[in-house]
Order: C-alpha cells, then sequence, then structure tokens
C-alpha cells in the first residue's frame, strides 16, 4: 500500500527544507536505510534515508524546490500503484479544515415599514483602466505606438531614447526589442541589479537575530588586551611537530576558564527564570558561503588548546562542506565570533539565543602602549562583550571580562 514520506524536521529551528538532490527515480526501488534525497535545512544539507521499502511512485518537490516541514516529499508503494486518490485526499483536507461551519438559519421576524424611497443619485460608471500613453521625451513630441508605449514602460526604457522606424519615425514594437541602453549624460552605465533567492540559512539567522536584537536588551563592554605573552607562547607551543594552535583556540580556552569561574555569565534568560550552566559549551561563529554556523566545542574548560585546535579546525572543515549534523551545533551555552582574520579591529556581536553573552574579537595590533612610564611598541587585541541585560548585569560582565584578559595576558596560567 502506497505511503507518502513527508518533508522531515532536520533541525530544531527548520520551518521548511529545499531538496538539493534526489538519488532515486520514480520507477526505481528504495529500500530501509537507503539516501533517498539530500535536503538543505536552515544550517546544513543532509542525506534523507528512508524509513520503508518501496518503489518511489511520486516526487512531491523538484530538485531545487522550497517545501514546507511535514508537506508531500514522496510517495513510496507497490510498482504500478494508482496514487492519484492519496494526492488529492491530501489536498482536499487543508480545505476541509478550514472549512466553514453552517451558518444557522434566523428566525422569522415581524416586518418594518419600509423606509421612504430615497432621493435619486446620478449612475456611477464603472471605473475604466486607463489607456497606455507613450511616455514623452523632453520635448513632448513622442510618437509611439500603444503597444510599443506599453513595452517601454515595462522594461523602464525612456522612449525619448529609442530611434523609431515606422511612418514619420513613429516607434513600433520592434524598435522597443531591439533596444539597447547607452550610458549617457557623462554618468556612467545603465543602473542594474541582480536579485538572489534568500537561502533556507540566510532566512533564519535573519529570523533569530532579529529576534534576539530586538527582544534581549543589549549592552557591550569593551577591552584591550596586551597579548604580547600569548604571541610567545602561541610560537613555542607550535614549534612542537604536528602542533597548529591559533590565536582563537587560546581565546576559547581562556573563556572558558572564565567562565566556570563567573558562571553567571554561562547563563540564559529563560522567562520566568535564569539558567546557570555548570557546563562550558562554547559556540565558534563559522562564516560560510551562504551566513554563518555556530559549531560548539563542548565541555571546553576540560580540554587542551590542542584538542580545540584540532576540533575547531574539524568543525570549520564540516561548516563549509555542510556536512555538519545537528549534535554539532545545538547545546552553546555561550558563543565567540572572531573577525580578526579579517583585519577588524574591533567591532559588537547580536547575542546568539540562548546564550546570555557573546564575545566578539577582533585583530591584534602592533601599537604603542606605555609600560612602566614608557613608551613600548606592543601588540593589542580588542574584545567586546554583548550581554542580555536581562540576565547580566555590567558589574557581572565586567569581571568575566577582566578574567579573560588575564589569563590570555597570562597563557601560563592556561596550560597549569
Amino acid at each position: 500500500m502506497a505511503e507518502i514520506v513527508r518533508m522531515p524536521k532536520l533541525s530544531d529551528t527548520m520551518t521548511e527544507g529545499v531538496v538539493a538532490e534526489w538519488h532515486k527515480k520514480v520507477g526505481e526501488q528504495v529500500e530501509t536505510g537507503e539516501v533517498l534525497a539530500e535536503i538543505e535545512t536552515d544550517k546544513a544539507t543532509m542525506e534523507f534515508e528512508s524509513f520503508q521499502d518501496g518503489v518511489l511512485l511520486h516526487i512531491g518537490v523538484d530538485k531545487g524546490a522550497t517545501a514546507a516541514v511535514d508537506s508531500i516529499l514522496a510517495i513510496l508503494g507497490e510498482a504500478g500503484e494508482d496514487v492519484s486518490g492519496l494526492l488529492a485526499a491530501e489536498s482536499a483536507a487543508p480545505a476541509e479544515a478550514a472549512a466553514p461551519a453552517p451558518t444557522p438559519t434566523p428566525a422569522p421576524v415581524a416586518p418594518t415599514p419600509a423606509p421612504a424611497a430615497p432621493a435619486p443619485v446620478a449612475a456611477v460608471a464603472a471605473p475604466v483602466a486607463a489607456p497606455v500613453v507613450p511616455l514623452p521625451s523632453s520635448n513632448g513630441k513622442v510618437k509611439a505606438s500603444p503597444l510599443a508605449a506599453r513595452l517601454a514602460a515595462e522594461r523602464s526604457i525612456d522612449l525619448g531614447r529609442v530611434t523609431g522606424s515606422g511612418e514619420g519615425g513613429r516607434i513600433v514594437k520592434r524598435d522597443i526589442e531591439a533596444y539597447v541602453p547607452t550610458p549617457s549624460g557623462g554618468l556612467g552605465a545603465v543602473e542594474s541589479s541582480t536579485d538572489t533567492p534568500v537561502s533556507q540559512m540566510r532566512k533564519t539567522i535573519a529570523r533569530r537575530l532579529a529576534e534576539s536584537k530586538f527582544t534581549a536588551p543589549h549592552f557591550y563592554l569593551k577591552l584591550s588586551v596586551e597579548m604580547d605573552a600569548a604571541v610567545e607562547a602561541r610560537k613555542a607551543i607550535n614549534a612542537q611537530d604536528g602542533v597548529k594552535v591559533s590565536f582563537n583556540d587560546m581565546v576559547v580556552k581562556a573563556v572558558s576558564l572564565a567562565l566556570k569561574k563567573h558562571p553567571a555569565v554561562n547563563s540564559a534568560w529563560m522567562d520566568t527564570h535564569i539558567r546557570t550552566n555548570d557546563h562550558v559549551h562554547i559556540g565558534v561563529a563559522v562564516a560560510v558561503e551562504d551566513g554563518l554556523l555556530v559549531p560548539v566545542v563542548r565541555h571546553a574548560d576540560r580540554k587542551s588548546l590542542t584538542e580545540i585546535g584540532a576540533e575547531v579546525k574539524e568543525y570549520a572543515g564540516k561548516a563549509r562542506d555542510k556536512k555538519l549534523q545537528p549534535s554539532d551545533w545545538e547545546g552553546n551555552t555561550f558563543t565567540i565570533s572572531n573577525l580578526g582574520m579579517f583585519g577588524i579591529e574591533d567591532f559588537t556581536a547580536i547575542i546568539n539565543p540562548p546564550d546570555a553573552c557573546i564575545l566578539a574579537v577582533g585583530g591584534i595590533s602592533d601599537v604603542p602602549v606605555v609600560r612602566d612610564g614608557q613608551v613600548v611598541p606592543g601588540k593589542i587585541m580588542k574584545l567586546t562583550l554583548s550581554c542580555d541585560h536581562r540576565a547580566v548585569d555590567g558589574a557581572m560582565g565586567a569581571a568575566f571580562l577582566q578574567e579573560v584578559k588575564s589569563l590570555l595576558e597570562h597563557p601560563v596560567r592556561m596550560l597549569a
């Protein structure tokens, strides 16, 4: 018997999916556990395995098309089975659900006297569509056929720039179709634009960050960190064979240790209560083609710098290849966004729900600093902590940020 395969909900925030690829064609046999299709969610492209055996009788969503969660993705059944009745029943279900309840017949009422006849009113003509008028040029004497004028209006073409080939120089359809815009007035090329469909990932980013920005009252704390000791420590660590640690890995480690000391920052606003997390799961923002993904380094406070470095590198590769799984991006308690590698000195970031805070990390700059009353060369990195004021107060955020600064300026503390 034919069965409907519905668009799966492959992430906690997914409301619709795009079929990136079909692995089976109509008429082909599908076995349980076989990959039926690849579904692009708001965060990754994931393989969807069949939960039943059968012949693929119907494809409900074409490759590249979008469909809501729980809509018909496909129908599996026995070879030659008719699925028209199943499709008809599915189409009728929403209409039946939305049908209004029957209106009861009103009870008869006593007749009332007829009102006085109203004064006659002049008849009003039905509106008539305005005729298409040729677009005038600067001298107001453009001659064009109605069809040419309509095509010009649809294509935003100024008739004053078109040479007519009709009788007496009249502009006709072929003149509009052959018209090629040219630069004028020394102002450069004709204006143009490109519309790009919004990906599932971008839609989710837009929705979640808008909710965060306009729901959570953000405030920002900024602080500069002297990174000279961290630079030397990183050189020593990376001098070992097969070891590669980035400054971002050092920030992840410093943040994770600081959160253990200041657990109030490792929290989330839950409307009726504040949830303080004992575990430390650091979300690390990774830029990808369609937007931003935030894989999570779990129990970062218990991991070494090299372990954090290897994990972040693996996540970054999976994110760019759209191979992250839900378990890779769920459960963050704090998020770090680093744009230092792009030459950004400092910036502010929007809190990544459900976290109460996010740390924006800038690049390391060579600047003059004052030490012991002397101006000397120094390496400075700027940090900006965005806080949800419902859960974290200024003093809490400041104490946490000072601890991060201390750990980065004395990196031996992170190696103990």
